[in-house]
């Protein structure tokens, strides 16, 4: 059980930080939606801590040290920490999935870019589809399709955000557009971050992030019947809300350089209100091609750590490197004898 102060402290959290979610969860039930903002309250923070931070690699490892911390059952004195160690133990948290969160947050700290639409899907999958996952987790839905359909979901909400955060990204030194587009339209990453304009290929770049959105988002509508019937409506305005960042991202002619598409109250309270509607017209389709798809490649170890309620543990190899590689990083820019005292989990 989550303390209630923990939680009060995670709702004001998600209802300044995350006007979105905020608002999808006004339709999820009390038994899902206190632990969902427990939840993400807790990836929202640590997300915030490395993108706040001037130097990420000390950040990233620390949330490395909270989450080992959480699940050795004695989380950090904070209120997020003990709010999402409660959620770890009710509801059995598969510890693969916060790392995958912790995996994409350490791939943005040491500057990582992509070289293909592919290799960008798996840093959403990461930073996105694994929240998803633990969603269904949170719903106690353990079932393959619907975990590769609520992936799909998270997939479609991390490239409209890219697109939405064109500008404020690239003005931050950071860029997520495949490499292989940017050769094809004849770009040079280094020029377009020295100084970033609404040309025509951004737009273009953008558009084409929405095109590859909406095929998720319509992918993902598949598993919400699958999901508890008071879940339905959460996840539906979550779908909705979000796609509404991308139509509003449209309506300023994908310019996300010099605008940020938002939505507003109104906006909101219409798709909370097909929400509820959609929700109750929802049915399993039986034998539904697209429910019962295979997930995408970038997504399937989410799939395979949540629906193994019992899975073994063990931290990969690749993100071992990566915290090998931030640490040494860290060192380096530590006086002699002040680096860190621990070599990683």
């Amino acid at each position: 059980m989550i303390a209630q102060q923990d939680m009060d402290y995670c709702r004001e959290a998600i209802r300044t930080g995350s006007l979105s979610f905020h608002a999808a969860s006004k339709l999820l039930p009390a038994r899902v939606r206190d632990p969902a903002l427990a939840l993400y309250a807790f990836c929202r923070l640590a997300d915030d801590a490395v993108d706040d931070s001037d130097d990420k690699a000390p950040a990233v490892l620390g949330l490395r040290d909270r989450l080992d911390l959480v699940y050795a059952g004695r989380p950090r004195n904070a209120p997020a920490d003990r709010a999402f160690a409660a959620v770890v133990s009710d509801f059995e948290m598969p510890r693969a999935l916060p790392e995958a969160l912790l995996e994409g947050l350490a791939w943005d700290a040491t500057g990582r870019t992509y070289d293909t639409v592919s290799d960008l899907y798996s840093y959403c999958a990461r930073v996105a589809s694994a929240v998803g996952a633990m969603m269904c987790v949170l719903m106690r839905v353990r079932d393959a399709d619907a975990l590769a359909r609520a992936c799909d979901l998270g997939l479609a909400m991390q490239l409209t955000n890219i697109a939405r955060d064109l500008g404020e990204d690239a003005r931050a030194g950071r860029l997520y557009l495949p490499r292989d587009w940017l050769d094809e339209a004849g770009i040079d990453p280094a020029a377009f971050l020295a100084d970033p304009r609404p040309a025509p290929w951004v737009k273009g770049l953008a558009s084409r992030l929405l095109d590859h959105a909406d095929a998720f988002y319509v992918k993902s509508e598949a598993g919400v019947p699958a999901l508890p019937l008071a879940c339905r409506p959460g996840i539906f305005a979550a779908r909705h809300v979000y796609a509404g960042i991308g139509q509003s991202l449209t309506r300023l002619g994908h310019d996300s350089i010099t605008h940020r598409a938002r939505t507003t109250g109104r906006q909101k309270l219409g798709w909370l209100g097909l929400s509820l509607v959609r929700a109750g017209i929802s049915t399993v389709m039986p034998g539904s091609a697209v429910l019962h798809a295979a997930p995408q490649p970038e997504v399937a170890f989410l799939v395979e750590a949540a629906a193994r309620k019992k899975a073994a543990y063990s931290r990969s190899d690749a993100l071992f490197a990566v915290f090998a590689q931030l640490e040494a990083r860290d060192r380096a820019r530590k006086p002699l004898g002040q680096g860190l005292d621990r070599a990683g989990v």
